[in-house]
């Protein structure tokens, strides 16, 4: 199958905020796998829609516990506090400590378009939340301190300039 090209910042489709899928059907399941081959040939635990120049509300994820492919996900509930190092497939070469919640209960469609809860915690809590955050537009670097900043600015300004 297939893997598609993954978009690097500052393609605009980043900071797009995704549609909903109305009804999943084979295309949406194409997509899906497609995006799982997409992520692992890149090495990555996780890859949203847009970040392979989609708009639609779709994710991927595999932290090793197995695949996860949802449909319109959202955070339902969340608990604790976590702060990991996180990438992002979309920022080669930039990484950002992120504060996120230790557990989420996220819901949302699976392949054959029933609902589904899942549970995560740890490492699979933080992809999941990062993979939804995709899906409005929001990036790791958003959640960088001011004074931290600084430190991405270089690399920000050579994912510009080799994106022109």
């Amino acid at each position: 199958m297939p893997v598609y090209p993954i978009r690097k910042y500052p393609d605009s489709i980043l900071r797009e905020k995704c549609k909903r899928i109305e009804k999943v059907g084979p295309r949406e399941r194409k997509i899906l796998a497609q995006m799982a081959e997409t992520m692992y040939k890149a090495k990555g635990v996780g890859l949203a829609a847009p970040q392979v120049g989609i708009n639609a509300q779709l994710i991927v994820v595999d932290v090793g516990e197995g695949l996860v492919k949802l449909v319109n996900p959202q955070v339902l509930l969340r608990e604790g506090k976590s702060i990991l190092e996180e990438g992002c497939l979309s920022l080669p070469g930039i990484t950002v400590k992120v504060e996120r919640a230790k557990k989420v209960r996220v819901q949302g469609w699976d392949e054959k378009g029933e609902r589904i809860e899942i549970d995560g915690k740890d490492l699979f809590a933080h992809a999941l939340q990062h993979e939804i955050d995709h899906l409005q537009g929001v990036l790791i670097i958003d959640y960088t301190a001011p004074g931290l900043r600084e430190r991405i600015e270089e690399k920000l300004a050579q994912l510009e300039e080799s994106y022109m």
